[in-house]
Parts: C-alpha cells; sequence; structure tokens
C-alpha cells in the first residue's frame, strides 16, 4: 500500500490531506512539524511527502533538506512536495530551485492535487478510487447517449 506523509503545523490541514487521501486509496501518515516528519521517515518508508514550508520549530525547507541529506537513495529520491498558503509569484519556481520535487498551494483544489501524484508517483503506485472513476465514465457515457 502507497503510505503518504503530510507534514504541517495545523492539525485541520492533516485531517484534511488525510481524508482525501485515504478516500483515494492511499495509507497517511502525519507529523504536525519537521522533527516529527523526520522521526517518522526514520521509521517507515513512505512513498510522498508533502510539507508545508512554514512550520514553527523547523520549516518545511530545513525539513527537505535534512531528509535528502540523510544519505541513501531512499533519502536522496522520495518525492517531496512544497505546501504552502503564502503562495508569492514565482514560489512554484523558487521551491523547485531549492529542490522541492513539485509545488502545491493552499487551499488545494483536487484536480491539481491529483495531477501532482499522477507526476510524482509511479502508475502502478496511483490508487484512485476506482469505483469514484468508473461512475465519472459511466454518467460520462450517459449524457452522451442523450
Amino acid at each position: 500500500m502507497v503510505r503518504i506523509l503530510v507534514v504541517d503545523d495545523d492539525r485541520n490541514t492533516r485531517k484534511l490531506f488525510s481524508e482525501i487521501f485515504a478516500a483515494e486509496g492511499y495509507a497517511v501518515v502525519s507529523a504536525a512539524n519537521g522533527v516529527e516528519a523526520l522521526e517518522c521517515m526514520d521509521r517507515e518508508q513512505v512513498h510522498l511527502a508533502v510539507v508545508d514550508v512554514m512550520m514553527p520549530e523547523m520549516d518545511g525547507i530545513e525539513t527537505f533538506h535534512r531528509i535528502r541529506n540523510k544519505g541513501g537513495l531512499y533519502f536522496e529520491k522520495v518525492p517531496i512536495i512544497a505546501l504552502t498558503a503564502n503562495a508569492i509569484a514565482g514560489a512554484r519556481e523558487m521551491f523547485l530551485a531549492e529542490g522541492f520535487t513539485d509545488f502545491l498551494e493552499k487551499p488545494v483544489e483536487n484536480s491539481v492535487l491529483q495531477r501532482v501524484l499522477l507526476r510524482n508517483l509511479p502508475e502502478e503506485k496511483l490508487c484512485f478510487n476506482k469505483e469514484r472513476e468508473e461512475r465519472k465514465i459511466e454518467n460520462a457515457n450517459r449524457n452522451e447517449d442523450s
């Protein structure tokens, strides 16, 4: 099962991401700050991490660099997505230049989140809610027949 780490100091944001990812069939691990995120990644491997860049104690940028500096292929390659509510012009480019794998802006739109997952998880790891997708296709086919 695919495990996604959500790191954010806001409990509501962690809960929202957990609900979204769980509904899609992913296992979710959450951390309230960078220190917890590092401890979590030492205990278990995740397939993707979504890290808020503005957190107390250890911000997301420092957390990102500490993960990458742990050594080993896993820590060098695990996709780490920057998450921010304060997206200024050029924020995406800034975080990508910092080394993040991808970027999300709060509030996160579901379609944007799906595209980020498509770009950053291997195809065999994607587990979109097949039942919901089948209903969408079925409804689209009905509309075409009308």
